[in-house]
């Protein structure tokens, strides 16, 4: 459900991996670099970054660094809406490849931090509860960092996080946006509505978005056939596939392959 580890306990940190949990990497002290997706990034002492369940990461560590990582399920965090809209508020955990480096309290981070792996270790009467409690706070002293340094404030609703969960959970049965609105008990129009608001795109296109990019992974991380991630993500036609993968990359799905095998 939930899990911190030090970067200096970590194993295996240089070699790519892809877990369905939410994943916050924190320095305390020097500097790391790190990859997620395609995307590279450096984190000094003090900063963070969280990656969101599913992406593809790589931490190398650079001389005496310190920090740690924590993992958690959606389920675990996840109790009500109000979470749900934490979990995303301000693109913290974003389903579109949105990562950054955010600076944050180092004090006020490590506090927390240690509070919880304290509860971890010594599992008193509802520490679960006093665990998810503290996450909160967490999420919440990022939230200020990013709104401290200028950035706006968005407030996603958790109907249109709800889809995009929905989404990820059902790649391989390539729904319609009506179904996708049946299973959400609301109506293609509201998901057009919010998707619009939330990624000025509509709600087929955000399907679109997200099929992409499971592609990728799915090409460099599991090193899957065009024929079999056709199949993964619902299509049929293999052709088809890789004819939609090319219109939304503008590669094929081979030159990709060879550009960005992990």
């Amino acid at each position: 459900m939930i899990a911190i580890t030090t970067l200096e306990n970590a194993n295996e940190l240089d070699k790519a991996r892809r877990i369905m949990k939410y994943v916050l990497v924190y320095c305390s002290l020097g500097k790391l670099s790190m990859t997620v997706d395609e995307n590279e990034f450096i984190l000094s002492a003090g900063d963070l970054i969280t990656i969101t369940s599913g992406q593809i990461h790589r931490i190398n560590k650079t001389g005496k660094t310190k920090g740690f990582i924590i993992e958690f399920t959606f389920n675990f965090f996840c109790k009500d809406d109000k979470d749900i809209e934490l979990i995303f508020h301000n693109g913290l955990f974003c389903h579109f490849a949105m990562n950054e480096v955010i600076g944050v309290n180092k004090s006020t981070i490590e506090n927390l931090v240690k509070s919880i792996s304290e509860e971890l270790a010594e599992l008193p009467y509802q520490y679960l509860i006093s665990v998810h409690s503290r996450l909160k706070l967490i999420l919440i002293e990022i939230n200020r960092a990013k709104i401290k340094r200028g950035d706006e404030i968005w407030k996603p609703q958790a109907l249109f996080l709800k889809f995009l969960e929905a989404v990820r959970d059902n790649f391989e049965h390539n729904y319609s946006i009506k179904q996708f609105a049946n299973l959400l008990g609301t109506t293609e129009i509201k998901l057009n509505e919010l998707a619009k608001i939330h990624a000025a795109k509509t709600a087929q296109n955000v399907v679109y978005g997200l099929v992409v990019s499971e592609a990728k992974r799915l090409f460099t991380y599991d090193s899957l056939s065009v024929k079999q991630v056709a199949y993964k993500l619902g299509f049929n036609d293999a052709f088809y596939f890789s004819n939609f993968f090319k219109k939304h990359t503008r590669l094929s799905p081979k030159l990709y392959k060879e550009k960005f095998t992990v």
